[in-house]
């Protein structure tokens, strides 16, 4: 039995060593008096003593999974109780803060005016980045939530049919898709015939378009154009289709981008031609008002969409 005796106390004392020293003495004897039982009726049953031995603690398996299970300590990094809020949380956090970081960084760097190139790499390093962030934090914070609160042997929060999401009005969500449709044509309608029309004109009788030439020039209009243009067929998109993570982080990056654009184009005061401006004779007040009041319902709008995109994502 010296060879028994002696994988018997390995293997209790691999298994305490993980144990809280306060636990062991109690968990020692119930051990040893459980390999005991289980070796005498094997004992009685026939087999040879030193099988028996090596049998019992085959058969209790690695003893840092049996010390996790006496210490009641999970073996996994984020366990099925907190796994679904983790997860949830996770992908809303991904699928709005990352395309936030990202356009902020883009605008930034451009209003600092970086080239193309080195403002794409920038952008893109800083989504990176925050995605990974997001990532090693979230899971940090949840990995300490699973092992320091108390054991859990059903979900943090039961579920019950009451915390299924309840459908959208279909009839609220097409009247905002009516609404936005119909900003859309206003919004296109305006700058587009802004140039051939005006309250004002010039000595020789040409009107003076309310905004800056050089939108055209630049065909920037166009970009932003295209930009509203996107995102109106995004709302198409989450009225008919089914929601889904490609789904939404596409439309809130077209949504951000468009509001981004026209803060950088406020920010910048390149929205009102000043030709306009003076031949109108108002103020200097008034355009630094407009391009103020532009910034403002821009930002409004980025945390908007990313409050909503944080909103949706949980609900589903």
């Amino acid at each position: 039995m010296t060879t028994a005796s002696t994988l018997t106390d390995r293997y209790v004392e691999a298994a305490l060593h993980r144990l809280p020293e306060r636990q062991r003495p109690d968990i020692e004897k119930e051990l040893r008096a459980s390999i005991a039982d289980a070796v005498d009726d094997r004992l009685d049953a026939g087999s040879d003593p030193a099988e028996a031995e090596l049998a019992v603690l085959t058969e209790l398996g690695d003893p840092a999974r049996l010390a996790a299970g006496y210490a009641d300590r999970p073996l996994q990094l984020i366990g099925p109780a907190l796994y679904l809020d983790y997860t949830r949380l996770l992908t809303a956090l991904l699928a709005t803060v990352v395309p936030a970081v990202a356009a902020a960084v883009g605008l930034v760097r451009t209003l600092q005016g970086g080239t193309a190139l080195p403002v794409i790499g920038d952008t893109v390093g800083a989504a990176f980045t925050a995605a990974v962030h997001l990532a090693f934090w979230t899971t940090l914070v949840f990995a300490i939530i699973e092992r320091t609160s108390a054991p859990r042997r059903t979900p943090i929060r039961p579920w019950t049919p009451a915390a299924l999401p309840e459908p959208p009005s279909r009839r609220a969500r097409y009247g905002e898709l009516v609404t936005e449709t119909v900003l859309f044509v206003l919004i296109t309608t305006f700058v587009l015939l802004s140039p051939v029309v005006s309250t004002e004109t010039d000595a020789h009788g040409e009107p003076i378009g309310v905004l800056s030439p050089w939108l055209w020039e630049t065909g920037v209009v166009y970009l932003f154009l295209a930009l509203v243009v996107a995102t109106l067929a995004f709302s198409f998109v989450r009225y008919y289709a089914r929601w889904s993570v490609p789904v939404a982080v596409t439309g809130s990056i077209a949504d951000l981008a468009a509001a981004i654009m026209l803060i950088w184009l406020a920010a910048t005061h390149r929205v009102l031609n000043p030709a306009f401006v003076q031949a109108a004779g108002w103020p200097s007040s008034v355009p630094q008002w407009i391009d103020t009041g532009l910034v403002v319902l821009s930002v409004g709008t980025l945390i908007h969409i990313v409050t909503q995109g944080i909103s949706r994502a949980l609900r589903r």
